[in-house]
């Protein structure tokens, strides 16, 4: 259990925490919400021991041990797999161990069989190939990988340690969508506390069950997942506004009477007493709640029908090609989102449609005035550090008066200050809207957004949302975020085996295709491919799909009741160990039993899939 007691810590004379507690309960998974800048961040250096509190204090059991993905991400030559093997340093060190003692062997063969040391190695595999690496790439070293992608294996590294909290911050911004659902399912089934910082709705939503909310310097647990949240929120603010509505009536009300008659000896003493009562009333403020600064996206004129044919394309960067036989066409009311996972040529495609590489071979053709605006996360990375806002969109409009180019800024969020600040200074949320806005100043027919999200919290992704929808462009994306996706996108297409092709499912079926994925059966690729099942077998299939779903439902109401019992404070404060661990006990077990639900049902809904299919 992590017990955080009334907290007070402050950077640079500006407060983060004041008297801040909360109890976040063994085992549970909690996601830390909070507006960009609030202190998330800091709270994890807090919890680390890192920065010294100025006032409370951080409670965690005796030993318990606290991993997060290390600042130093690997860049040696040292191979993936021995990378990640290496965090488990118990393991580590008992291997290393020489000795000739027969005793001290026997202690160290006993403890590796506890620790299940043996198995290491393909669990190790394991979790690098569900972020992304191929089974070759685990014995290439890490100096062969970008920044991005060793990012990946410091995550893998503490993902295979598993700390008894896992404290992760934003740790979807590295990856691409498969390796998000993936990271999902695993947090999901983690054995141990952990504590995520995110703006991933979907991540949000599936892997952990309460949120931590920082805000006005306080913390504040909520059990359940994000959607939930955001339900109490929005009653909890608009009981606020009506309360603070209230009191301003009553303000004004009695300021009314002061100013008529607090000069007239007859009602001197009236008017006293009310402005008595006016000083004591303490003011009722709405709490902090992020402006959502929507995108305001220029429109562009409308083209003929399609404003993008392809028939037969293949694109490459002089060798093989890396994408060929496509055959793909775009409107300008298309909404599409390429799926597929990185290495497999989203990029590449990207490029083709946005003009950035030619094609190779094969027929080509974009509508005469074809304006494309594109957006990728390396763009942010390349604007000049010691400019500021302004002086970008000076370049790129010398004609326009300063007011006009400080409108064009503010309808991106970025306001006055941010305006005349050097884009050095500015934070990755001001970066990436100050991106965007560059990306979309020409009005473009065709938007290309690859990984927009990254860096923008909720609100701004909620707004980001909000322009693309009113947006009369095309627009093609590449997320890991099932949230904007599943808003947006109308269209899939799937970018696999050197091609891209249209998606038939939906982004729910191609979630359940990617976690299904990772547990193959080997009895199962080898049996006979089965006769055409009949009407009553599909109805019994049905039937059991149903069975599962009533059965997972009836789990998560016990695990939501056993989760809110150990989240009360007073559990801890009147119960014993013994009580307590049996809370935490039962907690367990119907975890396990929702693990084992989910499983039975994930395998009928395959089996239905496929009878459905023949």
């Amino acid at each position: 259990m992590l017990r955080i007691d009334d907290i007070t810590y402050a950077i640079a004379g500006r407060r983060l925490f004041d008297g801040a507690s909360a109890v976040i309960p063994a085992g549970h998974k909690v996601g830390l919400v909070g507006r960009n800048g609030t202190g998330k961040t800091t709270l994890f250096r807090l919890i680390r021991g890192e920065l010294a509190l100025e006032g409370g204090a951080i409670h965690l059991p005796k030993g318990a041990r606290i991993g997060g993905v290390a600042q130093e991400v690997p860049s040696n030559e040292v191979s993936l797999l021995d990378t990640v093997l290496a965090a488990d340093t118990e393991r580590a060190a008992l291997l290393a161990e020489a000795t000739e003692d027969p005793a001290r062997i026997a202690e160290i063969q006993t403890r590796l069989a506890d620790i299940d040391a043996w198995s290491a190695e393909a669990r190790a595999a394991s979790i690098l190939k569900g972020l992304g690496f191929d089974d070759p790439d685990h014995a290439r070293p890490c100096s062969d990988f970008s920044g991005g992608w060793r990012m990946r294996v410091a995550l893998a590294a503490v993902l295979f340690a598993q700390p008894d909290l896992l404290l992760l911050d934003e740790p979807t911004n590295y990856l691409d969508l498969e390796g998000a659902l993936w990271l999902e399912a695993y947090l999901a089934r983690y054995p141990h506390t952990v504590i995520v910082i995110s703006h991933d709705r979907g991540l949000l939503n599936r892997a952990v069950g309460s949120i931590l909310h920082l805000e006005d310097r306080k913390l504040t647990f909520y059990q359940g997942p994000y959607d939930q949240f955001a339900r109490q929120r929005a009653e909890k603010l608009a009981q606020a506004e009506a309360m603070a509505k209230k009191q301003e009536a009553r303000r004004a009300h009695l300021q009314s009477y002061v100013d008529r008659f607090r000069y007239k000896a007859d009602k001197a003493k009236q008017a006293q007493s009310r402005l008595k009562a006016l000083a004591r009333m303490e003011p009722i403020t709405s709490p902090q709640e992020a402006a959502l600064r929507a995108f305001t996206f220029p429109e562009p004129e409308e083209l003929s029908p399609p404003i993008i044919a392809a028939e037969g394309v293949a694109v490459g960067y002089g060798g093989p090609p890396v994408l060929s036989k496509l055959s793909l066409r775009i409107d300008q009311d298309d909404r599409i989102a390429l799926l597929g996972k990185n290495g497999e040529g989203k990029s590449t495609l990207s490029k083709l449609l946005s003009g950035r590489l030619e094609k190779e071979m094969g027929k080509l053709v974009t509508a005469a005035k074809l304006r494309v605006g594109y957006f990728a996360q390396h763009q942010v990375d390349e604007l000049f550090v010691d400019e500021t806002p302004l002086d970008h969109l000076r370049r790129l409009r010398p004609g326009e008066t300063p007011a006009k180019l400080r409108a064009r800024l503010a309808g991106f969020g970025l306001m006055a200050e941010q305006a005349d600040t050097v884009v050095g200074q500015l934070s990755g949320g001001q970066k990436a809207r100050l991106s965007l806005l560059i990306a979309t100043i020409d009005a473009p027919h065709l938007l290309i957004l690859d990984e927009p999200t990254n860096h923008l919290d909720i609100e701004s992704r909620e707004a980001l949302v909000e322009a693309l929808t009113a947006y009369t462009g095309a627009v093609i994306l590449v997320s890991h975020d099932m949230h904007l996706l599943e808003l947006v996108a109308d269209r899939l297409w799937l970018v696999k085996d050197g091609t891209a092709r249209p998606y038939d499912g939906d982004l729910e079926s191609y979630r359940q295709l990617l976690l299904a994925r990772e547990a193959p059966s080997k009895a199962k690729a080898e049996a006979p491919k089965p006769k055409r099942p009949g009407r009553e077998a599909l109805l019994a299939l049905k039937a059991e799909v149903r069975k599962g779903e009533a059965r997972i439902e009836k789990l998560n109401e016990m695990r939501d009741k056993l989760a809110t019992k150990l989240a009360d404070p007073s559990l801890y404060e009147e119960g014993d160990a013994g009580t307590i661990a049996t809370w935490q006990k039962k907690y367990a077990e119907v975890m396990e039993g929702l693990d084992r639900a989910e499983a039975i049902w994930m395998s009928a809904l395959e089996k239905l899939e496929e009878a459905e299919s023949r």
